[in-house]
C-alpha cells in the first residue's frame, strides 16, 4: 500500500523525534552499536509499514520502546550478544574538540565509562529500568508499561540500581 506524503512527513518526524533515544537506549543494552543500529531500522521499517494504522500517535514512543525491548530480549534469548570490545566510533560522530573544553571533556567520557562499566554489571532488569528512566525519561507508569511489570517494582529496581552505582563509584572514588 502506497503512503501519502502526509504519513510519510509524520513517519520522517517520528523517526528523528525518537532515533537517539532508541539507540543509545539498544546501545546500552546491547553493547554493540551494529546490532542496535540493524534492530532501530527494523523497528522503524514496522512503523513505516503500519504507519496508516496509528490510532493514537501519543503512544508511539511506548510502542517503539516496547517493540524494541521485545527485539533484544529475543536476541538475549538467542545468545547472539556480541560486546564492542574496542569501542569502535562511527567517524561521523567524532568532532572537533576546543582546546578549553578538553580536560572537562576527557574527565567526562572517564566518568561515562566508569557508569557504563559498572551498569554491565548489574543485573538486566536493574539496568533497564535505570536506562529507561535515565536515557528514555519515561515515567514510572511508563517504565511499568513497558516492561509489563508494577510500578512499586520499578521504583524499587531503580532505586537498588541507583544504590549499587553510588556504592561502587563511591570505591572507585576512594581509590583515586
Amino acid at each position: 500500500m502506497e503512503k501519502t506524503s502526509a504519513q510519510i512527513i509524520d513517519f520522517t518526524l517520528l523517526y528523528n523525534k525518537h532515533k537517539k533515544g532508541l539507540y543509545n537506549f539498544a546501545c546500552k543494552m546491547l553493547s554493540d552499536k551494529l546490532t542496535a543500529e540493524d534492530l532501530i531500522h527494523t523497528i522503524f521499517l514496522r512503523l513505516f509499514e503500519n504507519i496508516d494504522k496509528l490510532k493514537n500517535p501519543e503512544s508511539v514512543a511506548f510502542w517503539l520502546y516496547r517493540s524494541l525491548r521485545n527485539e533484544i530480549y529475543m536476541i538475549y534469548r538467542s545468545k547472539k550478544i556480541k560486546n564492542d570490545r574496542y569501542n569502535v566510533e562511527d567517524v561521523y560522530e567524532i568532532e572537533k574538540m576546543d582546546s578549553k573544553n578538553i580536560e572537562s571533556e576527557i574527565e567526562m567520557n572517564d566518568i561515562k565509562e566508569i557508569i557504563k562499566g559498572e551498569l554491565d554489571k548489574i543485573d538486566k532488569a536493574q539496568k533497564e529500568v535505570f536506562l529507561l528512566k535515565e536515557y528514555g525519561k519515561f515515567s514510572y507508569k511508563e517504565i511499568a508499561e513497558i516492561m509489563d511489570i508494577n510500578e512499586n517494582l520499578v521504583k524499587s529496581r531503580l532505586f537498588k540500581t541507583r544504590q549499587k552505582l553510588i556504592e561502587r563509584m563511591s570505591k572507585i572514588i576512594d581509590k583515586d
